[in-house]
């Protein structure tokens, strides 16, 4: 198994490089450059190719094997840093990205959602039931990390790494990914037979969602994190309102994150690989989860009594900055085990369509995500905090009674 989980792992950190690099590095690399604020939020528009990963998602099911695909993308990625580098954008142009940087800047981003694509297609076919939860333990932690190294870790050296010098180097690194996904032996070691004649050309939704388990699994992975991610995207500017710092909640609420979330994810793997299954695991964790969303409702609810705050030294900061920590270990240890449930119904897939089955679940998974922590603020404004909580609180037991009509194809 660790001859599989080993690349696996080099690679997810690679995976997770672009996303620390766009929401991390670059704006800040770009500011620091001279580009206006506003520039540098419309540079977020270059995550669109991440939208359309489904259009794609086919070709890598039909065409060529997932091995290919996964090179092919890691180096056309090291390629497109290499241009990035021998055309940094004007130390003085405030009026945006240069055209050029601009499009550049999009193909990284077309490329590494087809790298994910490749990559989770190739470990949905390379792992075995068994593996599952170690494999997506290395999924999710060591996206993570590549997430934190690209988005902090070059921080550090960006007082003395110039434009070039940056791309030159993440250039090197995806080479050597490339390098790695085509000679590891336990990928060179994969079946692979193209799809008969017979197949569709290409997969439509009913073929998608024909598959055991598909049905439940979409409608689980678009809710499960409706009520954690709404009251983890306000819990922290709400404790801003009532005294908190924000370097302390940066800290907490940023590296501590992190940390939590990854030692979740590990625990998760830990537990799946003593033979836990992820079905009863989910629902012991989610109840663990509804109890510390209730905390954070009740500590809100007695910050509005006259003279409450989680102002320095008071017990109510530590419990709060605590309730904090504690979400997102148990958010991570609910990821682990719900990618692995994820992996398993598509490997019950025709083998044919897996990437895009893979891809589907993916997106609700992340359109799920997206759409509760845009609408965190909204509800907060209109409803005001306590309603907004208590409908936290009423999204985060949904999973439980989901688990509770999961299918048998899945346990």
């Amino acid at each position: 198994m660790h001859g599989k989980l080993l690349p696996l792992a080099g690679l997810y950190l690679v995976q997770g490089l672009p996303y620390g690099l766009q929401s991390g590095l670059l704006p800040i690399l770009l500011r620091a450059r001279g580009l206006s604020l506003t520039r540098v939020s419309l540079a977020k528009g270059l995550y669109a190719p991440w939208l359309f990963k489904l259009a794609w998602a086919p070709l890598v099911d039909r065409r060529g094997s997932p091995r290919a695909w996964l090179t092919l993308s890691t180096a056309s990625l090291g390629l497109v840093c290499g241009l990035l580098a021998a055309l940094p954008p004007s130390q003085t142009d405030q009026d945006g990205l240069p055209a050029t940087v601009m499009g550049l800047l999009l193909l990284l981003n077309l490329g590494a959602a087809v790298q994910d694509v490749a990559l989770d297609t190739l470990a949905v076919q390379l792992l075995d039931p068994a593996e599952l939860g170690p494999g997506n333990t290395v999924q999710v932690v060591a996206y993570k990390l590549g997430a934190a190294l690209a988005g902090g870790g070059l921080l550090v050296l960006l007082p003395t790494l110039s434009w070039p010098r940056l791309f030159l180097l993440l250039a090197a690194t995806y080479w050597l990914a490339a390098a790695l996904a085509w000679t590891a032996p336990a990928l060179q070691r994969m079946p692979w037979s193209p799809p008969s004649e017979h197949t569709p050309g290409t997969p439509h939704l009913q073929d998608l969602l024909a598959a055991p388990g598909t049905l439940w699994t979409a409608g689980f992975v678009l809710t499960y994190k409706l009520g954690e991610q709404g009251a983890g995207s306000l819990f922290p500017l709400l404790l801003l309102d009532h005294g908190a710092s924000a370097p302390e909640l940066g800290l907490w609420n940023g590296l501590g994150a992190v940390a939590c979330s990854v030692t979740g994810s590990s625990l998760g793997g830990a537990l799946l690989a003593r033979h836990w299954q992820p079905l009863p695991l989910l629902r012991s964790v989610f109840g663990l989860r509804l109890g510390g969303l209730a905390c954070q409702t009740a500590l809100l609810l007695h910050l509005d009594t006259p003279g409450a705050s989680v102002g320095p030294g008071t017990l109510l900061r530590g419990a709060a900055l605590l309730s904090l920590c504690l979400q997102h270990f148990l958010g991570g240890l609910v990821t682990t085990a719900t990618f692995t449930v994820m992996m398993h119904c598509s490997q019950l897939a025709p083998r044919a369509l897996q990437a895009t089955h893979y891809s589907l679940l993916a997106t609700l998974e992340l359109l799920g995500k997206l759409l509760m922590g845009a609408l965190a603020g909204v509800l907060a404004d209109s409803l005001g905090p306590r309603p907004c909580f208590t409908l936290f609180l009423i999204l985060a037991a949904l999973p439980l009674l989901d688990l509770g009509l999961a299918p048998s194809t899945l346990a």
